[in-house]
Order: C-alpha cells, then sequence, then structure tokens
C-alpha cells in the first residue's frame, strides 16, 4: 500500500462529518468565492455605481480562500488539497481559470460600457457574464461533489478556441447548462 493511499485515506476519515467531501476531499466553500462576485455582477445594470465595489474583487487560489475564511475546517480542507484526486484538482484549477479569465474580461467590458452610459450593453455584459460563471460554479461543483463524469466534462469545457466570454450573444440557458454538468443518473448518485 503506497504512502500517498494512506495519506488519502487518512484524510477521507478525517474529514468525515465535515462539509468536505469524503470522496474528493474538496468542499464547495470555496465557490463562495464565485457566487459572492455573480450576485455583485446581478445588481449592477440597476446600480452602476457597484462596479467599483464589484472589481474589487480579486481571484483566489482553493488556499488562499480557505486562508482568508472563516469556514470551520479550513486549516483541514487546505491540508487535504494535497491529497486530492489530480484529475479532480486539474479540473478544478482548469475551470476556475477559466472564471477568472471570464471575470477579467468581464470588468475590461464593463468599464467600457459603463463610461459611455450604455445601460443596454452594460446588462447584456452582466448577464452573460454571471450565466457563464454559474455554470462554471455548477461544473466545479460537480466536481467537488464527486458527480461521475464531472471532471471530464470540464476537461471537455476547456475549448481553448473558444472566447471565454462573447458579450454579442448571450449565454446557454440554466437548463442548457444544467444539461452539460448533471444528468438526472447523476443527480440521482447524490443521494444515493
Amino acid at each position: 500500500m503506497s504512502d500517498q493511499f494512506k495519506f488519502t485515506r487518512t484524510f477521507r476519515k478525517l474529514v468525515e462529518n465535515t462539509t468536505i467531501n469524503s470522496d474528493t476531499l474538496l468542499s464547495t466553500d470555496y465557490l463562495n468565492h464565485f457566487n459572492e462576485l455573480v450576485m455583485m455582477l446581478d445588481l449592477i445594470p440597476d446600480m452602476p455605481e457597484m462596479l467599483d465595489e464589484t472589481k474589487e474583487w480579486k481571484p483566489k487560489t482553493y488556499a488562499e480562500h480557505f486562508q482568508d475564511s472563516s469556514f470551520t475546517h479550513k486549516d483541514l480542507a487546505i491540508a487535504a488539497y494535497d491529497h486530492v484526486l489530480d484529475a479532480d484538482r486539474k479540473a478544478l484549477e482548469m475551470t476556475v481559470a477559466r472564471m477568472d479569465q471570464t471575470v477579467e474580461e468581464t470588468f475590461a467590458a464593463l468599464d467600457a460600457a459603463v463610461a459611455t452610459g450604455d445601460a443596454d450593453r452594460t446588462r447584456t455584459i452582466c448577464n452573460t457574464s454571471s450565466q457563464a460563471l454559474q455554470g462554471m460554479i455548477d461544473r466545479c461543483s460537480g466536481i467537488i461533489n464527486g458527480v461521475e463524469g464531472a471532471a471530464a466534462t470540464a476537461f471537455a469545457a476547456m475549448d481553448e478556441s473558444v472566447p471565454v466570454l462573447d458579450v454579442t450573444k448571450p449565454a446557454e440557458t440554466e437548463d442548457e447548462e444544467e444539461k452539460i454538468v448533471m444528468d438526472q443518473s447523476a443527480i440521482d448518485a447524490l443521494f444515493d
């Protein structure tokens, strides 16, 4: 039995009865960092003055989020991250990198739209970005919760030839995005 397997098995025992997933060793608390941003983006069309406050949001790695949080098991979450399966860690990190890039592009587009007072463009940018980010948050949630195939779906979704944020068209609807993230059997598996 390898040392890595022993450590992983030990961490799976340590995270029992916490909100850290005992299969993946990941916590959805990390997603709060992105959910906060989505909520702020949703406010900007009606409150453009929120843009400056929203732009104070900065990307954080998994460990940085927990270092700065009041999460009860933050030290355990940070330590367990070293024992997450490579495929899950890479899928999560790739999706987070895509979210961070989307945020950067969103802020640049919003600066231009708000500066010209284009309320319709501001609303389109915020709605498109918010929906795109929510889809990626859902994808991360699938990875964190160990939904079968979630990591593979995340890898498949990272086609670099597609622009991260295309504000010329609305994002996919939630129903279409949800089909990509989880099918009914994957949802049922969460409750088994």
